[in-house]
């Protein structure tokens, strides 16, 4: 991420969320629904890199794999174990979802950390997307699965009868909050490390600070490596965990 720091008067100027702007790739103009943009480049090549991993890199079979074939199949076992550990066996269907959705954020979080990209899950327009697919596609599924009794979810047989209604209450509110705080997760903690990345490297341009400037640089971009991952995994084990819900809403 190059810094774009100037002097103006006596004060140091950057800043550190012009790296978030979204820019068409082809001339200056408005930005319309068609336009392709800085985005839709990135994600298009979180796309690519997926199939490169799990298409191309697999499709050997190899009994000793190569590395593109092991770390795809570490990826798959890892996902298939939070699915099944998570959600129970009879999520297992469910399976493919979940792995698209884990693998697609870990390789835009990733392509992000390249210098001059773009990072897609920066923006709540994208991370809102996926988080009210997940919402829609588990309350739609506990409907189909349950029928009203699917509301069964939001009374806590196991309380107090007293306290039942206003528990309900707040059990409806948490549910219909789970999208907004899934999404704003993702995108604030992306947001935030490589907004503190630019910063860091807007002060290496002074002198004096320049070596702990490169020091503090450094440290907070292997900070950023794992919670790439992270918040891929966290995104993911929350949609089990909704899911779970919705294929067992009885307290």
């Amino acid at each position: 991420m190059a810094s774009e720091a100037q002097s103006e008067g006596s004060g140091l100027v950057f800043h550190p969320m012009d790296q978030f702007i979204v820019k068409p790739l082809f001339g200056d103009g408005p930005i319309e629904w068609y336009t392709i943009t800085n985005v839709t480049l990135w994600m298009a090549l979180s796309v690519v890199a997926i199939i490169a991993l799990l298409v191309v890199g697999t499709a050997r079979r190899a009994i000793v794999p190569s590395r593109s074939q092991s770390i795809g199949e570490l990826a798959y076992g890892f996902v298939y174990k939070m699915v099944e550990d998570v959600a129970g066996k009879d999520a297992v269907g469910y399976f493919p979802y979940i792995m698209t959705l884990f693998m697609f954020i870990v390789c835009a979080n990733f392509l992000g950390l390249l210098p001059m990209s773009f990072t897609t899950t920066s923006h709540i327009a994208v991370t809102a997307v996926m988080a009210m697919g997940v919402f829609l596609a588990v309350t739609i599924l506990g409907f189909v699965k349950h029928g009203m009794s699917f509301l069964s979810l939001f009374w806590i047989s196991s309380a107090p009868l007293v306290l039942r209604p206003i528990l309900a209450l707040i059990e409806v509110i948490s549910y219909f909050v789970r999208p907004v705080s899934h999404s704003i997760r993702l995108a604030g903690n992306m947001m935030a490390g490589h907004a503190v990345i630019k910063v860091f490297a807007a002060f290496a341009g002074i002198a004096v600070i320049a070596p702990l400037s490169v020091i503090a640089i450094t440290a907070i971009y292997a900070l950023e490596v794992l919670v790439s991952f992270i918040q891929a995994y966290v995104f993911a084990i929350l949609t089990c965990v909704y899911l779970k819900d919705a294929l067992h809403p009885h307290h």
